[in-house]
């Protein structure tokens, strides 16, 4: 199944991807719902990010070349993690499906990165590696847009990830997955730049989902998106970054100038 949230003029619903066509229901994917006799050609509704996010997670590098590649572009010795850390992200960077990323007029090296994000569909907390993904409704698409120069000058990542525009999430929430076995492939203008499978991720979504349970209640809403691999390289205005996951669908932005 797949979830969307959508905008047909003022409403604002969760709906049913079927083909072409969003079935309207009423209630969400978080609680109950009915389906309704509302039907809509998805090319005619604005699409959402696919969920009003409560808590936005990051594993960060956990991907093994790009931990490699990404701490030599910062100037560092690289080093692959030995536990399953996590980090947070702000909400306001949020924005959907063939919504535009915004390039500031100081950035000077603006990159993408593919992610899948899961979502997590009911509240869990001391969850073992076996029954942490019962607590997740499904996954989606992530562009944790970066800019590099930010992240090396500044003490945190609170302009080089968070600034408004950088998370591009959706299309919609794909269930029934498996996060271990999904080919990611990240285009640049139409160009494959980057393909990996979600298995060789250093630390899966299970074991980040049983550790963070440890320590945090997780939520309906919440999202923990799990990193990307290898290298990533900078987007220029009018550039179009198009991230396919098998299973889910393509998660597509354009860059724009800041007014």
């Amino acid at each position: 199944m797949k979830w969307c949230r959508f905008q047909q003029g003022d409403r604002i619903s969760y709906g049913i991807v079927n083909d072409d066509r969003v079935v309207e229901v009423d209630g969400s994917p978080f609680d109950s719902y009915t389906e309704t006799d509302r039907s809509h050609p998805l090319d005619q509704v604005k699409l959402l990010p696919p969920v009003e996010i409560l808590t936005f997670y990051a594993a960060g590098t956990n991907y093994p070349e790009h931990v490699t590649w990404a701490a030599r572009k910062l100037g560092r010795e690289p080093q692959i993690p030995s536990k399953a850390d996590i980090g947070y992200r702000a909400v306001n960077a949020i924005i959907a499906h063939d919504e535009n990323i915004v390039r500031p007029k100081d950035a000077t090296d603006l990159h993408y990165e593919g992610e899948l994000v899961a979502v997590i569909g009911k509240q869990a907390k001391n969850l073992s590696y076996d029954e942490a993904l019962d607590c997740v409704l499904g996954y989606t698409i992530g562009n944790d847009v970066s800019e590099r120069a930010w992240q090396k000058e500044d003490r945190t990542l609170w302009r080089a990830k968070n600034t408004d525009t950088f998370k591009p999430m959706g299309p919609w929430i794909a269930t029934g997955l498996d996060p271990t076995n999904l080919e990611t492939i990240i285009r640049l203008n139409g160009q494959v730049m980057s393909q990996f499978n979600t298995g060789t991720m250093i630390f899966d979504t299970a074991t980040y989902i049983s550790e963070m349970s440890k320590y945090l209640t997780l939520y309906p809403g919440d999202v923990i998106w799990m990193g990307t691999e290898g290298v990533t390289e900078d987007m220029k205005v009018g550039d179009v970054c198009e991230i396919e996951i098998s299973g889910i669908g393509t998660l597509r932005n354009t860059i724009v100038a800041a007014e």
